[in-house]
């Protein structure tokens, strides 16, 4: 059944405009605060944002949503998505919470919830959640008057999750002699991002470590990687990483500025972790939308690749129920599950730097381990109906699959954000997987009454 507040990735949309309003931001904090009670003890939220202006307005109602229900909440400001989802683990808190959007603009927030466990929420959860919500204050047992929760700062929370990612960095190696240009799109990482690769023994550029509250990933982070890109070109770095708003993705780029997505670092650690014996699993759990040429290099090596639908959070719940501990999205999502639960830029970096340093090779020729095969993406908007339904679209989506033949790949899906159908065809022949895509477009677009 469809969702009335839960998305793809939590909570999300326009701030002050429902479902991101104090409001429902209350209920959703009381009715989280009803389904994680459990037990005797004294139960504990820890939140976490990103430096969006509008988190200003969510944190005090969510800290007033979980105070009501008797549990005392932990504030830990601007930190990673990762970030909270480690002292979640680490405070032995009942719920950790994030308010952010990630890539998104300004204008809009977020609100994504993990367990006790450091896991985000199960889609069973969150309906349960939802449930709450509805039933008219049906189901939520308020505090009683000596009963509320209280609310307080914890101030050592960066320094904390710093040691934390450092440790994730092999033992006795250092960073010293390189230059990283390091963005950090004025989002939640602005200030442990450069501290952890400073302590490491590095010289940083930090880029993106202004936020004003309307300036996240605005030209800057892992969506706009060319300003990372040219700063690397002007500094005479030897890397640059771009992270997004809270930091739980990340973009690589070489010496030259040439970039390198998520499917490269995935290539790269899957390489490095395989010489040591350390794949679990057998191999990497990637999404549909990870290049071809990723599939074949890790066969080459002896690696499966699994695939996955779009989220990270499909990729985890794989691992999760597979027993693999690498795994992520294109788009730079790395999950390292022998570090964190979700996916962590700073982490994933780490992994690259480490190969860097033991290898003594530039990050160009670490990191790009496969040829890209040729990958068209486009979207149709849609105005409600059901393109992908319509039998001359299915029609179409069967022909296209038979003239890529084993060669190629085709991916047809509707957004679970916009009102989009996402076109994406790969293959050897790039005249003829640009013949597949338009054809397509085409035919989606008569289907969508364009």
């Amino acid at each position: 059944m469809p969702r009335k507040y839960f998305g793809t990735d939590g909570v999300r949309g326009t701030a002050n405009v429902e479902p991101v309003t104090p409001a429902i931001v209350l209920r959703l904090a009381m009715a989280a605060g009803e389904r994680f009670r459990r037990g005797d003890h004294r139960h504990l939220a820890v939140i976490g944002k990103d430096t969006r202006l509008s988190g200003y307005m969510l944190e005090p109602a969510l800290t007033a949503g979980f105070i009501a229900m008797g549990m005392d909440v932990v504030l830990v400001g601007p930190m990673p998505t990762p970030a909270v989802a480690m002292l979640t683990r680490s405070l032995r808190a009942d719920l950790g919470v994030v308010i952010s959007a990630s890539h998104n603009p300004y204008l809009d927030n977020g609100i994504k919830l993990f367990g006790p466990d450091g896991y985000k929420l199960s889609d069973d959860e969150e309906e349960a959640i939802e449930a709450l919500m509805d039933g008219n204050g049906d189901g939520l047992e308020l505090a009683a008057a000596d009963r509320l929760g209280r609310a307080r700062r914890l101030d050592d929370a960066p320094g904390r999750y710093v040691e934390f990612v450092k440790q994730t960095f092999p033992k006795g190696r250092r960073l010293d002699g390189l230059k990283i240009v390091v963005d950090c799109a004025h989002g939640a990482a602005y200030n442990v991002a450069p501290s952890v690769f400073w302590e490491l023994g590095a010289e940083v550029v930090p880029v993106g470590v202004d936020p004003d509250g309307t300036n996240i990933n605005e030209n800057c982070g892992a969506t706009s990687p060319e300003v990372m890109s040219q700063q690397v070109v002007a500094h005479g770095a030897d890397l640059g990483i771009a992270l997004d708003g809270d930091a739980d993705r990340l973009i690589i780029a070489d010496a030259d500025g040439d970039l390198l997505d998520g499917d490269q670092v995935m290539g790269s650690i899957a390489k490095s972790w395989q010489a040591q014996d350390r794949v679990a699993g057998g191999g990497v759990v990637a999404t549909v939308m990870s290049n071809l040429g990723l599939e074949r290099y890790l066969d080459g090596i002896g690696l499966a690749l699994v695939r996955t639908p779009v989220g990270d959070r499909y990729v985890v719940d794989y691992m999760r129920e597979h027993a693999h501990n690498l795994g992520g999205e294109q788009s730079g999502h790395i999950i390292l599950s022998d570090f964190g639960t979700t996916g962590d830029g700073l982490i994933a970096a780490l992994q690259v730097l480490a190969v860097v340093v033991e290898q003594d090779k530039p990050v160009g020729e670490v990191c790009r381990v496969f040829e890209p095969v040729p990958q068209i993406l486009k979207n149709v908007r849609y105005n409600g109906g059901a393109p992908l339904d319509d039998d001359a679209v299915k029609t179409a989506i069967g022909k296209a699959e038979s003239r890529l033949g084993k060669s190629g790949r085709l991916v047809i899906r509707a957004s679970g954000t916009e009102p989009l159908i996402r076109v994406m065809a790969e293959g050897d022949d790039p005249a003829l997987v640009g013949e597949v895509v338009d054809d397509l477009v085409g035919v989606i677009e008569q289907a969508a009454g364009q």
